[in-house]
């Protein structure tokens, strides 16, 4: 079993701050790609930020600038520092890792469970 942890989502001010953590945990031999995505209300889901093993990254353009995703090998985490957040940012925003298990040496996506970003104006 492997689990992706979020936490660090809360209500800001517009022109405000927040840092989002996601640690993978269980059975995983390691992590290949990890991101952020985001899901507002009435809305699809979008891609925020990704990383990969390496450290290259990739925005989308309406947070480039603002976000900065990174992620601690050691500590199986990625993270996102937001600022100079928007009304518009608001959503809840999950974590997405592309995990090798242990047991099969396979692949695939997993998701956390979503945290709430709440940005008033």
């Amino acid at each position: 079993q492997v689990q992706l942890v979020e936490s660090g989502g809360g209500l800001v001010q517009a022109g405000g701050s927040l840092r989002l953590s996601c640690a993978a945990s269980g059975s995983l031999f390691s992590i290949n790609a990890m991101g952020w995505y985001r899901r507002a209300p009435g809305k699809q889901r979008e891609l925020v930020a990704t990383i990969t093993s390496d450290g290259s990254t990739n925005y989308a353009y309406s947070v480039k600038g603002r976000f900065t995703i990174s992620r601690d090998n050691a500590k199986n985490t990625v993270y996102l520092q937001m600022n100079s957040l928007k009304p518009e940012d608001t959503a809840v925003y999950y974590c997405n890792a592309d995990i090798i298990i242990i047991t099969t040496r396979l692949s695939r996506g997993y998701w956390g469970q979503g945290t709430q970003v709440t940005v008033s104006s």
